[in-house]
């Protein structure tokens, strides 16, 4: 009975060292593939850890850079912006100067609309005037009139050039005539007024047509 023991423990130690050689050839045999493996990588060039380099780049001679523009297409260029910009320009002249006409043209509007009114009234004084038998009545009518036009033309800026008696001014007078005077403080100053000047604000509009006496 010891016998068969001994025996089978035997026989079961060289079952093991037999799986146990087997396992290290079956070892060896994956150890020396991977290395075949590992040559062959190598001998390709394939990039990786075993070549320790990374992908590979195309040399920088074959990179395509632009091409810079000629000189004849910069040139062509700058003509085609300069005739746009000239265009632009000419269209900006053309509708100011429309403009500058069409200002100067109804500037006056809105004050020939309000002398309107006086029109309007000198009509109706005419046309009173073929009927009227009281003068008195046209006259005040009349004065009516004249101090309505003259209270309107001071609200737009205009006043009369003070003349009469005054010393003769180049820049305000136009001396029409000479005559002798028999008083000496009238010498050299106007003593009749032909038609009177105007101011509008600061401005001489018209000069006043004066006679000084001498």
């Amino acid at each position: 009975m010891v016998k068969n023991k001994t025996t089978e423990a035997e026989e079961t130690k060289d079952i093991n060292e037999t799986e146990i050689t087997e396992n290290k050839d079956h070892t060896n045999s994956v150890g020396a593939d991977s290395e075949d493996n590992q040559e062959q990588i190598r001998e390709e060039g394939t990039p990786g850890i075993f070549s320790g380099a990374g992908p590979t780049e195309e040399p920088a001679s074959d990179k395509k850079i632009p091409e810079e523009k000629s000189f004849e297409e910069k040139l062509a260029e700058m003509q085609d912006r300069y005739l746009r910009l000239t265009a632009e320009f000419d269209n900006y002249r053309k509708r100011t100067l429309k403009e500058k006409m069409e200002i100067s043209k109804y500037a006056g509007e809105e004050l020939l609309k309000n002398i309107l009114p006086f029109m309007d009234d000198f009509e109706r004084a005419a046309k009173h005037l073929e009927t009227a038998s009281d003068y008195n009545g046209i006259k005040e009518g009349i004065d009516l009139i004249y101090n309505k036009l003259t209270d309107f033309l001071k609200q737009q800026g205009i006043k009369e050039i003070e003349s009469l008696n005054s010393e003769f001014d180049v820049d305000l007078h136009d001396a029409v005539a000479k005559i002798p005077v028999a008083e000496d403080d009238k010498k050299g100053k106007i003593v009749e007024v032909l038609s009177k000047g105007y101011y509008l604000k600061d401005k001489v509009i018209r000069h006043s047509k004066v006679v000084i006496g001498e």
